[in-house]
């Protein structure tokens, strides 16, 4: 049975939300900018029809976001109630009290994505380390990790291309994650090496092993954020696509390869990006792909620099550290540690299953708090 303490912070926290998000004003906007969509020439410009109804929804997402979390807290400030009369049972009340301090967590986790690249879909990639078919098995292992994470909240995991391992595993993936707000602002906190600790299956002698496998996260473009690509740097190849896909896949070069000469603006030194895609037998279609994953990785690197000029401004903000090693996974001694946050858990099956929501909300709290004290 919950306190008078828990339903008392559940109130404030819903409270504070309001005036966090600023419902009051984002009801007016709301109205105000769909009356926009009701010009009769509204749909004349299609793209920027497209644009107004993206925005309309996005503000209306925060508003019934706070209006679940308010209808979940008076509930529960009803059923505490009426507890009090007998009229329900200890756990009914728990029942609304997990409801309604869900839908808070999940609100507060949102209103922590507030960058623009925030709520676009992701780009994520996972290359093996050194150590053969080890670290190749860890790799697949991840790349479930998140194929699972993905799905259970609803995202569409697409895999642009695949290099299988020479034994078992994969070398390296790239897969998008789709079809809902959020994915990079949730992901992005697995940039780094991830480091695997367990007795392998593939030593005969039945050795304590340590593997490492990189992932790279990186925003997924849309239509409306604009990114320059030089089409005089640019350079195609096709190939024969490899691995499961029936005959077809071996006759025709669906595969598309795209080579873009990148120049740092800043140092003026050149840098090859070599992206390849055989998400489908369209060749045209992978193409398209190709150059929007190109146009990510660009837009990606222009984030970097800005962060990386953030960091120096506020040179003791806690800030995100690309590349380096972040998570340990010892499977002997059942435990998972993020090495940024200090937060671990004992529930390895879990984890590799895709629970990861704990590591997520513990890094996002502590990136926000870091940003607040730099504001």
């Amino acid at each position: 049975m919950i306190t008078a303490e828990q339903l008392k912070d559940v109130l404030e926290r819903t409270d504070a939300l309001r005036k966090y998000l600023n419902i009051d004003q984002k009801k007016i906007e709301f109205e105000e900018e769909q009356l926009r969509t009701q010009a009769p020439d509204f749909w004349e410009d299609p793209k920027r029809a497209e644009e107004q109804m993206k925005l309309v929804k996005s503000i209306e997402k925060w508003i019934k976001g706070y209006s679940e979390c308010r209808h979940f807290a008076d509930e529960l400030q009803l059923a505490f109630d009426f507890y009090k009369d007998d009229m329900i049972t200890e756990e009914e009340v728990d029942e609304d009290y997990a409801k309604a301090i869900n839908s808070i967590e999940d609100l507060e986790l949102k209103n922590m994505l507030r960058q623009e690249e925030d709520s676009l879909d992701a780009v994520l990639k996972i290359n093996s380390g050194a150590g053969g078919t080890e670290s190749q098995d860890w790799a697949a292992m991840l790349m479930r990790m998140y194929q699972r994470w993905s799905e259970a909240h609803g995202y569409t995991v697409k895999i642009t291309d695949i290099q299988d391992g020479d034994e078992a595993g994969i070398k390296s993936v790239t897969m998008t994650i789709e079809g809902k707000e959020f994915a990079y602002g949730y992901l992005k906190c697995e940039n780094g090496v991830h480091r695997l600790v367990r007795v392998s299956p593939y030593n005969a002698q039945g050795k304590r092993m340590t593997s490492f496998a990189s992932v790279f996260v990186t925003p997924l473009v849309d239509d409306t954020i604009e990114v320059y690509v030089d089409p005089a740097k640019v350079s195609w190849d096709t190939f024969r696509s490899s691995g499961a896909g029936g005959q077809n896949v071996n006759k025709v070069e669906s595969g598309v390869r795209i080579r873009y000469l990148y120049e740092d603006p800043e140092t003026g030194e050149h840098e090859e990006i070599l992206i390849e895609n055989t998400e489908t037998r369209d060749q045209p279609k992978n193409r398209a792909k190709a150059m929007l994953l190109l146009k990510s990785q660009l837009y990606d690197r222009a984030l970097k620099k800005k962060q990386a000029e953030q960091a120096k401004v506020e040179a003791g903000k806690k800030k995100i550290e690309w590349g380096s090693q972040i998570r340990s996974y010892v499977f002997d001694d059942r435990r998972v540690k993020d090495h940024r946050t200090g937060f671990q858990t004992s529930d390895v099956d879990a984890v590799m299953d895709g629970k990861l929501d704990g590591f997520i909300k513990a890094y996002l709290m502590e990136f926000a708090a870091s940003e607040a004290e730099g504001e």
